[in-house]
């Protein structure tokens, strides 16, 4: 009876141990396929205040969340939450914090203060191009990324928060065929040395990708390549790579573009992706569902690029709200996947 009772409880401890093993893998499994978030901005009339705002994405699972400034709000309301968080330096920031000592400031002020909110990622300025109005900021963004890397390693906190910068497919001069992708002659001199600086630090790239404008730009006009609905391969590349959606085209149009500069290892996060529901060409509330649904299921699948199989793509949709405030074309005030009122614009399963 002893020798039963001794062999039951062997079975039972390694029952216990087998069903820990497995809810453990089933968590980490479930932790890397949830990579889809939603940036935050502000720039709209009659917006939830920010703790309604916070409570929204806890509410529809959101669990990644983009803001564009380090508004004390804002992280005062994710204070004790699971949401991970990309945190930008705003362009206007960039030129004082080539100085290591405001650096620090920044660091302490926006990070150090808010123990309890999870920083992700540090975007040093989105979008910096030295083909338009922001080429002024062009010389700011290496400087100020060493520099906030430096503070979040004297803090102790660069293994758990990474620095980077936000580029967009506006900076490749070439993206078709997709490995053909490298950036313009105009900007190598300036994303070089970022690209080489993110490798040696082991940091990724973030990057804006659009298909909405690349199907804008499309002589083409491919619509239902951009909305990922193709029936079949649209765009045969080397080594028997097949393209039947835009998105992973432009994204590995980034990787091809990143590996020629040095950056073949650089990790590309999607730091925006969205469609507009109104406003413009194709911008209509069926093609903008269609757009979110499918990104979703895309980068959730686990189907990674031709260029990047099986990998999981870290995505933030744009955006959580209409913005009418929005400077520039009609569509920029449409690519909210909720309405002022909280009510979701799409049925989309985050």
């Amino acid at each position: 009876m002893l020798a039963f009772q001794g062999a039951f409880h062997k079975f039972k401890v390694m029952a216990i141990k087998f069903l820990v093993l497995s809810l453990l893998f089933s968590v980490l499994a479930m932790t890397d396929a949830e990579s889809v978030g939603v940036c935050y901005g502000k720039l709209g009339g009659g917006l939830p205040s920010e703790r309604d705002v916070v409570t929204l994405y806890r509410n529809n699972g959101i669990t990644k969340m983009r803001i564009y400034e380090p508004d004390q709000a804002i992280l005062r309301a994710l204070k004790g939450t699971n949401i991970e968080l990309i945190l930008d330096v705003p362009k206007d920031n960039l030129q004082s914090l080539n100085d290591q000592g405001n650096a620090n400031t920044w660091v302490r002020d926006n990070i150090q203060r808010y123990p309890d909110v999870k920083f992700k990622y540090i975007a040093v300025g989105n979008e910096v191009d030295p083909n338009n109005d922001n080429r002024r900021y062009v010389n700011f963004v290496l400087p100020a990324m060493r520099n906030i890397h430096n503070a979040l390693r004297a803090a102790g906190l660069d293994n758990k928060i990474k620095v980077s910068t936000a580029t967009y497919t506006g900076l490749l001069g070439k993206s078709y065929p997709p490995s053909d992708g490298e950036f313009d002659n105009n900007v190598r001199g300036f994303i070089e040395p970022i690209i080489r600086f993110l490798a040696q630090n082991n940091l990724p790239m973030l990057a804006n990708i659009y298909p909405y404008f690349g199907y804008l730009g499309d002589p083409n006009s491919n619509l239902q390549y951009a909305l990922f609905t193709a029936q079949g391969t649209v765009v045969n590349d080397v080594n028997g790579r097949q393209y039947s959606n835009l998105f992973s085209a432009m994204l590995d149009a980034h990787y091809a573009a990143q590996a020629r500069l040095g950056g073949e290892n650089v990790k590309i996060v999607v730091s925006e992706s969205g469609w507009p529901s109104a406003g413009g060409r194709a911008a209509t509330i069926e093609n903008a569902g269609t757009y979110y649904r499918n990104l979703i299921a895309h980068v959730k699948g686990r189907k990674g690029t031709p260029q990047k199989p099986g990998r999981c793509i870290e995505t933030y949709l744009f955006a959580m709200f209409d913005e009418n405030n929005k400077q520039g074309a009609e569509t920029e005030k449409h690519f909210g996947v909720f309405s002022p009122n909280q009510q979701p614009k799409y049925q989309l399963k985050f």
